[in-house]
């Protein structure tokens, strides 16, 4: 950071009408150098705060921020990177984005002192009980109005200083509630405002917008995120979460059983709408499956071979690659608009020339807004008896008995009579992907002048178009076969994620990039470290870095091997987010190039997430187990409380010990059961011993078991209670 300039600019601002001294000079720059700091562990590639100013992702820190500031319990791995040492995080992280929010102001170019000249935003000398304000009146007033479904939520200043018990405090209310880490915090615009600034009659009304709308939409920077621990930490629930903050930018679920199903609820959402996928590597995983590869074809190729051809095929991550970067340069009124209506729509494939072979078949219906058939010969059939099949088979039939070919009367009935205005158009590009989306704008007419070469057409709108192609499964589920023309079941179409990629305008048509913020798109990659890294991401280990994303000022591309496809690029608006399970001993360690470019978030045990059932202590007893794991071995081969958080009961616990736990201690201890009974202790794990064969020299050796039933008292023994005496059976 400019350290010096932020001096100078400090010492010129007035505090309470006097100077600020140089002991909250030093301290302001202090909390300004913690912050710059933690940028890396709060998943930033830049190193200084200037970087991230510089790069537009001064708003994304400041929300950041603020929302472990609201709940720091919610991930204290990433508080404890900016605020390592602190009792009260929740009060530094205040002070530390007061802060914060002045340096900006500093980069601005801003007066220092702003506030006086009439600036409504919150000062230094507050942070504390702004933060308080900010939450109470989040807690009490909006999200109560909210789920009322009430327009607008109004307070008077006066009366909420007073409900707060506040002494004199209207100026710091006014300043937190028009401020702008209270409208990222309560998701609302700027308030509509009555009466004198600071004062106790002043009236604060706002507009509220749906939990899920984002008022402030600060571009977001590209996220690479692994969420690693031992098993049962929630690691694979976290991911939905990361996933639909990254996607939404905001997350409104609570930690209730209603608030986890809501997410859920919603992470599928996103899922089927295809801006969220999820793979699970594995040791046979390789580049030609997660980038591209080549797999046999079949389909209209142009030169009408028969058998199959190799074609490159798209992996899993360069298929969201498109989907992302199709967002991302998609035109500013389609990527606002709402999803396009699809209720009652019918779906048709159809071909525009042979892939490859055709292309200004393919040219000419886009530049002229028009689908057409080859079929059907020359002949018009706009009269209306073409209305019936048997009608089109008998006139071709009659003019061109040579060509009994079944197509040119088939094919030309669902063109003529089934296709209707109002329907929608899928054209493919070979069996396994599209290339462009259609509405059907008009009724069947003959075109004279292209004398019998697809000569039959319709108008239409064109919904989408396509550079490079998209996987077909993103909006159809299966293969197209090679028919020209043919119906698509209503239940095989995506319809989420087909209303959301044509939403928009006419003709929506590939752009520039746009400077609104994309949709964004996140990979999930689950067991992230059990696939040889290298040999998966290939050359693109490179291009995964936030600073040579598509849309970022280092951007960078290639030249895929086998598509030959040029200017490939990893989009800005793609996340990646992957788990790794620190206690699997059967695989290596991350490739040292992959881990520079990743933000790990350890994921550790949570005791507190626990409770009491049937009088058995769970939170005592995972925190024994734990221990003891540690000391014997390490804290990466700990347990987490996933194991138990969804036992309602007695017996159910018993079964998470018999099934679940004690086999992974198996495992860890590599069938050492004097160590597995030193964990679990003898309620668990039970001995006796057995002598030597006949003929056989030797001591008497400890025979262990699972004891079966636990005794009642199992878990008192395993949280240090005093036994009844071991048994050997």
């Amino acid at each position: 950071m400019k350290e010096q300039e932020f001096r100078n600019w400090l010492g010129k601002r007035l505090w309470k009408g006097e100077p600020l001294t140089k002991k909250a000079i030093n301290t302001r720059v202090r909390r300004s150098l913690r912050a710059e700091r933690g940028l890396h562990g709060l998943g930033y590639s830049q190193s200084t705060l200037d970087e991230v100013f510089d790069d537009g992702g001064w708003d994304r820190l400041l929300a950041q921020l603020t929302t472990l500031a609201s709940d720091p319990d919610s991930d204290m791995a990433i508080v404890r990177a900016v605020v390592p040492q602190a009792e009260d995080p929740r009060g530094q992280l205040g002070n530390m984005i007061a802060n914060l929010r002045q340096y900006g102001y500093f980069r601005e170019g801003r007066d220092p002192n702003y506030s006086i000249a009439g600036v409504a935003d919150e000062d230094d000398g507050g942070g504390s009980q702004a933060d308080e304000i900010r939450q109470y009146v989040v807690e009490n007033y909006i999200r109560p109005a909210r789920l009322r479904g009430d327009a607008t939520v109004s307070l008077t200043i006066g009366a909420l200083n007073n409900e707060m018990g506040l002494h004199m405090a209207w100026p710091n209310i006014c300043q937190a509630l028009e401020g702008r880490l209270f409208l990222q915090l309560a998701n609302v615009p700027a308030p509509a405002a009555e009466g004198p600034k600071l004062s106790t009659t002043r009236k604060l009304t706002y507009s509220l917008a749906t939990e899920t709308e984002s008022v402030t939409k600060p571009k977001q920077a590209p996220t690479n995120l692994i969420l690693y621990g031992p098993p049962g930490t929630g690691k694979t629930y976290r991911t939905a979460y990361e996933a639909v903050l990254l996607c939404d930018g905001t997350v409104a679920f609570d930690e209730s059983p209603e608030g986890r199903q809501a997410l859920l609820d919603r992470y599928r959402e996103l899922e089927a709408e295809k801006r969220i996928a999820f793979v699970t590597f594995h040791q046979n995983y390789d580049y030609e499956s997660f980038v591209e590869g080549l797999r046999p074809e079949t389909g209209d190729a142009g030169d009408n071979s028969a058998g199959f051809r190799l074609e490159p095929r798209a992996g899993i991550f360069r298929e969201i690659c498109a989907l992302a970067d199709q967002a991302r340069t998609r035109p500013a009124q389609a990527a606002n608009s709402p999803s396009f209506d699809l209720s009652g729509r019918r779906f048709w494939k159809m071909s525009q020339g042979a892939t490859g072979g055709e292309d200004e078949v393919y040219d000419a219906a886009l530049a002229n807004r028009y689908i057409a058939l080859g079929w059907g010969g020359t002949i018009d059939w706009s009269a209306e008896r073409f209305l019936s099949f048997d009608a089109i088979q008998a006139e071709w039939l009659d003019k061109n008995p040579d060509d009994p070919t079944p197509s040119n009367w088939t094919q030309t009935s669902l063109f003529r009579a089934e296709v209707k205005i109002g329907d929608i158009v899928i054209v493919p590009y070979g069996n396994s992907a599209f290339r462009a989306v259609a509405e059907v704008t008009g009724d069947y007419r003959y075109a004279p002048e292209a004398e019998g070469f697809y000569a039959h057409r319709r108008d239409v709108r064109w919904l989408l178009t396509l550079e490079e192609p998209l996987p077909l499964d993103t909006i159809v589920d299966g293969n197209f076969t090679m028919r020209t023309l043919y119906p698509i079941a209503t239940k095989r179409v995506n319809l989420p994620a087909l209303a959301r990629l044509i939403a928009g305008g006419e003709d929506a048509t590939p752009a520039e990039a746009v400077a609104d913020e994309p949709e964004q798109f996140v990979l999930i990659i689950d067991e992230i470290n059990r696939a040889n890294i290298s040999k998966v991401f290939g050359e693109l280990i490179t291009l995964i870095e936030p600073d040579k994303r598509l849309g970022m000022v280092n951007a960078l591309s290639l030249t895929l091997p086998y598509s030959k496809k040029r200017d490939f690029g990893v989009p800005a608006n793609l996340h990646i987010v992957g788990t790794m399970n620190t206690a699997d001993r059967s695989i290596a360690l991350l490739d040292t190039a992959l881990r520079r470019r990743f933000t790990f978030r350890e994921m550790a045990p949570r005791v507190d997430l626990l409770g009491t059932v049937d009088g058995i202590d769970l939170r005592s007893a995972l925190t024994a187990i734990n221990d003891r794991i540690e000391y014997l071995i390490d804290r990466e081969h700990r347990i987490g409380h996933a194991f138990f958080m969804g036992c309602q009961n007695r017996e159910a616990i018993d079964l998470v010990m018999r099934d679940k736990v004690i086999p992974l201690l198996q495992e860890y201890f590599f069938e050492d059961w004097g160590r597995i009974e030193a964990v679990l202790g003898e309620g668990f794990i039970g001995s006796r011993k057995i002598a030597p064969p006949p003929g056989f020299e030797g001591d008497d050796r400890d025979s262990w078991f699972v004891r079966d039933p636990f005794p009642e008292d199992a878990f008192k023994r395993l949280n240090g209670g005093s036994s009844a005496g071991a048994s050997t059976e």
